[in-house]
């Protein structure tokens, strides 16, 4: 290859080089079990989500129990509504989720985050619009640990010099 000395020398020399070169896009099949189901695991917190979604009339039935009976508040209700109303998908699929750890708001965005993510594996073609609202993102924030000579994770005792 010839020695770039200069910037239209580099502009030159990538405008010869063939489009083969550049990566194609990449093209995401769905997944898909036997059963036409897509399987996902959402995780928030300490609580973890099995999440398995399959075209339906929008039945939400978390560890055996309707959405609105396992999570009570409207605020979780929601949040668990999020997805499928990004995605424009409202009522169009089942889910049946396995929720454990945590409290009932981690396990709410756990079970979000596996509904995103098996949204996305039914459907690639939602992904775009999931993650730009960034669903798809696992939120690392967790509870930090105590620190021995402390009385929480960074509370102190009381000080008193005599």
């Amino acid at each position: 290859m010839s020695d770039i000395k200069s910037l239209d020398d580099l502009k030159s020399a990538v405008a010869d080089t063939p489009a083969a070169a550049a990566p194609a896009a990449v093209v995401r099949e769905p997944v898909r079990d036997k059963l036409g189901r897509a399987y996902a695991t959402g995780k928030r917190k300490d609580a973890v989500a099995r999440v398995w979604i399959k075209p339906g009339s929008g039945k939400v039935v978390v560890n055996g129990k309707p959405m609105a009976e396992y999570f009570a508040r409207p605020v979780l209700q929601m949040i668990l509504a999020q997805p499928f109303s990004v995605a424009g998908v409202e009522g169009q699929f089942d889910v049946m989720a396995t929720v454990a750890g945590g409290g009932l708001s981690g396990q709410a965005g756990a079970v979000k985050h596996g509904v995103s993510k098996a949204l996305q594996l039914y459907d690639p073609t939602l992904r775009a619009a999931l993650k730009a609202a960034g669903f798809l993102t696992r939120d690392s924030r967790v509870v930090e640990r105590k620190k021995y000579g402390k009385a929480k994770a960074r509370k102190s005792f009381q000080f008193s010099k005599r």
